[in-house]
Formats: structure tokens, C-alpha cells, sequence
């Protein structure tokens, strides 16, 4: 019997790493792409195959003109690969939090406009990086949030604060800016000013507009706040009902920086240049002197704060 590919009277070690390079060859189409995106060397991914292809016994590729495509024996090991490699993965996650101290529960609220993409965003940051630390979220309005966060039932709250809204009591609390977001102007896509980056608040006179609804009294986003006079057609407490009426063409409407990223596809935001208008942040706030794990959401909410603002600029720069 013909013996197989690279046989040597036994079959030679399988190793994770030569796993990750069989894989990450075949998702890529070529050695070099693979090199490239693992940070290896040419040489030492053709001595990762080589060695792969004598414990499989069988050649795992074949060599074409531009590039290279699995043999059946490679389909098999890359099907295994992308299993094995899940399970490694899994595992130092695990072990990670043999190391991490932080662990149990915590509690965070936040304002309705965070809540689209910002605590979901951090959220996810804190899976990664504390995975032995289980997070609570609950939706309030700010001054909701600031009297659970003061009796104890949260420990970060992430509130709006800034021109227009209320001063609210911080004393006492210890405060981080997690986005000095702007507002803008959601539009439906068609609208004159839909494709534009930043447009001058004069462009915004005679526009009619949607509103969140303060029935409740809650503070909400109404029109552009230096506009005078602004024709109001519709009022909505929910931000989907807000962007549908805007979708529609019924309107248009403010929506935060922090929740930008949520409108649905046929809705466009747009920046406004005013100078009158001195802007509003995204504050994490929290006890004095909060807890190793009320500090871990602050940082995660900071991170994730960034990441949209970047985001933001890349959509608009594109």
C-alpha cells in the first residue's frame, strides 16, 4: 500500500498555532495574505504548513498560479480548526477570570438616549475585559437615575448634562465625561440637506419638526434649542416612533450624538454649526470613591464613548 503524504512511521504533532495558520491560509487564498495578517514571515508560515502536512499525513493545499486552494485533506483539518481553535479561545476566556478580580454584580442606568448604542457598546467592553463581572442595565430618565443612584440601587448612572437641561445636584458624586457628544439633526434621506456633513443653523429656519413628548415631565429633545419660533408637527416619548415619523418625511429631528449611530438606514444626521449653542456631554456619574467595579463600567463607558465619536467621523468623512 502506498503510503501516504509526508509519512514518517507515525503521525507528527498537531499544533494549535500550525492549526491558525492552515485556517487563516485558507480564508485568505494565499501564504502571503496569511503571513501578513498573523504577523509571520513567509518562511515561517511554509514551516507551519510543512509541518501540518506530515502529522495530517496529506497535502493540505494545492499550489496554483495565484494562489493556493485546499485539497480534501485540508478542507477536513480547517472544519476541525475552526472548532479547536473556538474551544482554545473559550478556554483562556475561562482562565481569564481566574486572574481578574472583579466579579459578582453591579448595576448601571442609564438615560434613554445611551441606551441605543453606548451601554450596549460597553457592555460588550466588559464581557471581554471582566468577564466574571455581571452587569445589570435599566433605562430612567436623568433625575430618576440620580435618586437610585443616591439610595444605593445603582452604581454608575449615565445621564445628559449641559446647556438646556437642568442643573442637576452632583455634589458629592464623582463624575467622567464619556462623550462630549454634539447634537444633530436627524433627516430622511431625499431631504435638501441630507447629504451634507455640518450645516449652518440658518439652514434649519422653516423646517418642521418631531419632538419627544414631556407629558411626563421629563426633560426631552424638542426642536433645534436656538431656533425661534419652531413649528412642531408631531411629539413621541419612543426613538423609533421619532425616526419612523422622520423617515416618512413628516420631519425632522434632534437626536444626540450618543445615539447617531442607531437611526435606521433611511435616515441620515447632519451636524450644525452654531455658534450660540454651547453643547451638552454624556456623563458616567457615580458614588464617592466607587467600587473597583463601578470604576471598570466608567472606564468601559469612556472607551465605548470614544469608539462612537470615531465611528461618527469615519461615516461622515466617507
Amino acid at each position: 500500500m502506498q503510503k501516504p503524504y509526508g509519512y514518517a512511521g507515525h503521525m507528527a504533532e498537531v499544533t494549535v498555532s500550525g492549526l491558525r495558520v492552515i485556517r487563516e491560509i485558507a480564508l485568505s487564498g494565499s501564504f502571503t495574505a496569511a503571513a501578513r495578517l498573523l504577523g509571520y514571515s513567509q518562511p515561517a508560515i511554509s514551516r507551519q504548513v510543512a509541518a501540518m502536512e506530515a502529522a495530517a499525513g496529506y497535502p493540505l493545499f494545492i499550489r496554483e498560479p495565484r494562489g493556493v486552494r485546499v485539497s480534501a485533506a485540508g478542507a477536513v483539518v480547517v472544519e476541525h480548526a475552526g472548532r479547536v481553535l473556538a474551544s482554545v479561545d473559550a478556554l483562556r476566556q475561562d482562565l481569564s477570570v481566574l486572574g481578574d478580580r472583579l466579579a459578582g454584580r453591579v448595576k448601571l442606568g442609564v438615560f434613554p438616549a445611551a441606551m441605543a448604542v453606548l451601554a450596549p457598546r460597553a457592555l460588550a467592553l466588559l464581557r471581554t475585559e471582566h468577564p466574571g463581572l455581571a452587569v445589570s442595565l435599566s433605562e430612567a430618565a436623568t433625575p430618576s437615575l440620580l435618586r437610585q443612584l443616591r439610595a444605593g440601587r445603582l452604581a454608575v448612572a449615565v445621564i445628559g448634562a449641559g446647556a438646556g437641561l437642568p442643573g442637576y445636584d452632583l455634589d458629592g458624586l464623582t463624575r467622567q465625561v464619556v462623550l462630549a457628544g454634539h447634537l444633530r439633526v436627524a433627516v430622511p434621506h431625499g431631504h435638501r440637506l441630507a447629504t451634507a456633513a455640518v450645516v449652518p443653523v440658518a439652514e434649519l429656519a422653516g423646517e418642521t419638526w418631531i419632538a419627544g413628548d414631556d407629558s411626563a415631565g421629563d426633560p426631552q429633545f424638542g426642536a433645534w434649542p436656538t431656533l425661534a419660533n419652531p413649528v412642531i408637527a408631531y411629539t413621541s416619548r419612543s426613538w423609533p416612533a421619532r425616526f419612523g415619523l422622520v423617515a416618512a418625511g413628516l420631519g425632522i429631528c434632534l437626536v444626540p450624538e450618543v445615539a447617531a449611530l442607531s437611526v435606521p438606514a433611511d435616515v441620515a444626521t447632519v451636524g450644525v454649526d452654531d455658534p450660540g449653542w454651547p453643547g451638552r456631554v454624556t456623563v458616567a456619574v457615580a458614588r464617592h470613591r466607587p467600587s473597583a467595579e463601578a470604576a471598570a463600567v466608567m472606564d468601559a463607558l469612556r472607551e465605548a464613548g470614544a469608539g462612537i465619536r470615531g465611528d461618527i467621523q469615519l461615516r461622515h468623512a466617507l
